[in-house]
């Protein structure tokens, strides 16, 4: 079963909201040349993570799972410690 967020996220988004969750005021771009080769050490498809995939949780929800934090802002402030 893949995991997905029900409230999915592009990465610029999810990169911005993560910046201001721990006080970042900015980021650096990861290039595919700087990825492949923690890919290759992971042994998964750069694809993976290069490419985006909008998914629900259907079959999660559909067995009454619950998302302790549904939305992505609330999530990493949570992890971030905020």
């Amino acid at each position: 079963m893949n995991l997905a967020s029900p409230a999915p996220s592009d990465n610029r988004t999810l990169m911005a909201r993560l910046r201001r969750a721990v006080g970042a005021p900015i980021g650096l771009p990861a290039w595919r040349f700087m990825l492949e080769p923690a890919m290759w050490l992971l042994r998964t498809e750069p694809e993976l993570v290069l490419k985006s995939r909008w998914v629900m949780p259907e079959r999660l929800e559909a067995v009454g799972y619950r998302f302790a934090w549904p939305e992505l802002e609330p999530a990493l402030r949570d992890v971030a410690g905020g």
